[in-house]
């Protein structure tokens, strides 16, 4: 893992753009110089293989010790949870009477993910409602989903790597069809273990019903992502031992890229480098397995 190129301009120039502008008005000038010049030396220091995300992390608390900003989305989360809690049963019926109850699981789980503040300046409630009404109509790469399928017919292990607010009813749903279409699979949820902008800890898995069905773990980091390295060994153990591992959304597929396990990336791509990367439009939908990348 060590020859990994995880970091590059691009996300430099963004986390730029995003950490050095917009301080407190009580804020002095030479605070501001010296927060500056700390960020751009994390930046310049952070080897190649350093995902965004972990540099956001650290950027983060430095800006917390500048200026005592600390990032609090809890009201956010709390309103987004019960915006998906609203829809819960309607989808649940959707994805029951489709034809193709894992694949419409798998497109509802992908959508969830749109509920994104770090990549999106704003999220609009009503708009939020009206992408969930194109939900049939995101693509599943066809090759992957069957692979996906037939792994899950022998998979004992299955490890599911949460991602938004919001986004963890439709990812709950999404469990709950794996679960009844293929009962000998033992699931576990990993979580972050520490508030990161809008990320799903384990407050969120109780608010929205998710530990009533599944054992939910924490991973001990306040990383937007899933890094190995941070990680607790609690979790790193239930990602070691997986047969299967379903990653939802972009930072854990920039934590997690080129890993080497058996983990089936779900997200949309929300930003210009993931589309560009992928070779679609933004908001277009990514299921790829790491290790056929």
């Amino acid at each position: 893992m060590s020859s990994i190129t995880r970091l590059n301009d691009e996300c430099i120039r963004c986390l730029i753009n995003k950490y050095t502008v917009n301080y407190p008005e009580y804020a002095d000038k030479t605070t501001i110089l010296e927060y500056t010049q700390n960020v751009l030396r994390i930046l310049s220091e952070a080897s190649h293989e350093t995902s965004a995300p972990e540099l956001v992390a650290e950027i983060k608390n430095l800006k917390e010790k500048y200026f005592g900003i600390k990032e609090d989305f809890s009201k956010e989360k709390v309103l987004f949870n019960n915006l998906a809690l609203s829809v819960e049963k309607d989808t649940e019926n959707k994805i029951h009477q489709s034809r193709t109850p894992l694949k419409t699981a798998v497109r509802y789980a992908m959508l969830g993910n749109y509920i994104d503040f770090a990549a999106l300046e704003k999220i609009d409630e009503t708009d939020f409602l009206k992408q969930l009404e194109k939900a049939e109509d995101i693509t599943v790469n066809a090759e992957e989903f069957l692979q996906f399928e037939t792994e899950l017919k022998s998979a004992k292990e299955l490890v599911y790597l949460t991602d938004n607010c919001g986004e963890i009813v439709f990812d709950k749903l999404l469990i709950k069809t794996i679960m009844k279409l293929y009962p000998d699979i033992n699931i576990n949820v990993i979580v972050r273990g520490f508030p990161a902008i809008n990320d799903v800890t384990l407050e969120d898995a109780v608010q929205t019903g998710l530990t009533d069905i599944v054992n939910v773990t924490g991973n001990g980091t306040a990383i937007a992502g899933t890094s190995l390295k941070h990680i607790s060994k609690e979790a790193l153990d239930l990602i070691e031992n997986a047969d299967i591992i379903i990653s939802k959304g972009q930072g854990n597929f920039e934590t997690l890229r080129l890993c080497n396990k058996n983990v089936y990336y779900m997200f949309l791509c929300k930003c210009k480098m993931f589309a560009q990367r992928f070779g679609t439009d933004m908001f277009s939908g990514v299921f790829i397995n790491d290790l056929r990348m």
